[in-house]
């Protein structure tokens, strides 16, 4: 009795120190690790960011643009004198000084570019949710891959199990004459064949395994380690929001912006502007004549003058109809790839939906198939013992219930799989 007690706590002890170093690992911390880690992804953010800040809100188009400017300049020969205003043969120095402000009341092409910045900012962002949508995908395949691997790895490991045993009792049975020797022989087959199997989808799983903390970037784990954690999702009922749609309709949004930038190019512009100047001049060829200092002529020169100014384009060589033109087919192109877009989700999304039909149609046939496959394993498992049959018949019998289990398995995966890919290509969502 104390050794069954010493033998169950060891064992539990020992399930339990596997358990506490197995790290569990979902799709969604996959993605959001993959997310996180992904070099294109903060490229995507940092595009998204230079978008934001080179958005400009129309109040901005309104402010006035001011600068200071200034000169220094000798004047040879006849000249204007600043001071009578009459030509005459002098040499005199300048020094003029300006203040100019101005902002423009009306521009039909700032409006266009003020719409087109806030489109820029969308763009850069659905750009962002298109990488952030096939990477999704991406990893969500490969997680899949994985899990029916493992759990592939679950089934064999078990059912390998069974087969030691079965192969322990003919041995014992050989040995005391109570089954032929072929039976040993057929037994150690089929358990050497299993154990190789085995061998080969537990390689097999870390390299997908591998494969798939690859993809997300996350390199400095144990992929032996790794447990990978089964992920059942709903279906998500909304209004379809597929990244690519929304990166088409956007483009196509921008192109209709820029022919209005570029028809406001033809459109006439009212502007107000504001002007303070002042000048110092100086005679270099009279020393005779009096004039002021630098301060009372600044001083005394002052100017200051307001207007309104009216643009109106008339001939630019044809260069602005020819970029319309130019827009128009761009516009023509965007409008064709949105509905190319679309066309090709529809497509999508109805073979997803014919294959998630398929897969529930085989769920119960598939569920029926092993049930009976359990049943036909017990009896052939019982007639075995007492030798009403061979092992051939036996392991004939096993591999048919092992082959049921991978069907359940594999459909049972492929159903939620297909289900994730339909969430992420509507909604980007798992």
């Amino acid at each position: 009795m104390n050794k069954k007690l010493i033998y169950t706590t060891l064992l539990l002890t020992f399930s339990l120190l596997v358990t506490a170093q197995a790290k569990i690992w979902s799709l969604q911390e996959c993605i959001d690790t993959a997310l996180e880690q992904s070099l294109e992804e903060q490229i995507r953010q940092l595009e998204v960011k230079r978008a934001e800040r080179s958005k400009t809100s129309l109040i901005h188009y309104w402010l006035p643009t001011v600068n200071l400017a200034g000169n220094h300049s000798y004047n040879f020969g006849s000249t204007i004198d600043p001071a009578t205003n009459g030509r005459v043969s002098s040499n005199i120095l300048y020094d003029n000084f300006y203040l100019n402000a101005s902002v423009n009341v009306l521009d039909f092409n700032n409006l266009a570019l003020k719409s087109k910045s806030k489109l820029e900012l969308e763009r850069a962002e659905a750009e962002r949710k298109v990488f952030e949508n096939e990477y999704k995908l991406q990893i969500a395949e490969s997680y899949y891959q994985a899990l029916y691997t493992q759990e592939l790895v679950k089934i064999k490991s078990e059912q390998l199990k069974n087969s030691k045993n079965n192969l322990d009792r003919v041995l014992k049975e050989v040995e005391i004459g109570s089954k032929p020797k072929s039976d040993e022989y057929d037994m150690q087959l089929s358990y050497k064949s299993e154990q190789a199997q085995l061998v080969d989808s537990e390689q097999q799983l870390v390299l997908l395994k591998l494969q798939l903390f690859q993809l997300i970037n996350k390199t400095d784990v144990e992929v032996q380690e790794i447990v990978l954690e089964d992920f059942s999702s709903g279906t998500i009922d909304k209004e379809i929001q597929n990244p690519k749609l929304d990166l088409a309709e956007t483009n196509f949004k921008i192109s209709k912006k820029t022919i209005l930038q570029y028809r406001a190019n033809s459109l006439p512009s009212l502007s107000a502007y504001y002007q303070f100047s002042t000048f110092y001049y100086k005679p270099l060829n009279q020393p005779d004549v009096a004039v002021s200092d630098l301060q009372t002529q600044l001083q005394d020169n002052k100017n200051h003058q307001i207007g309104l100014q009216l643009n109106i384009p008339i001939f630019n060589g044809f260069r602005n109809s020819k970029q319309i033109a130019s827009a128009k087919i761009e516009t023509e192109k965007s409008k064709v790839q949105m509905t190319f877009e679309k066309q090709q989700l529809e497509k999508q999304l109805a073979l997803e939906n014919e294959r998630k039909a398929q897969y529930k149609q085989l769920e119960s046939r598939f569920s029926d198939v092993l049930d009976f496959a359990k049943l036909s394993y017990r009896t052939s498992q019982s007639k075995f013992e007492s030798g009403k049959i061979e092992a051939v018949t036996f392991n004939s019998v096993k591999n048919q219930l092992l082959q049921s289990q991978y069907d359940v398995l594999k459909n049972q995966l492929m159903i939620r799989f297909t289900t994730i890919k339909m969430n992420l290509l509507k909604y980007n969502e798992l």
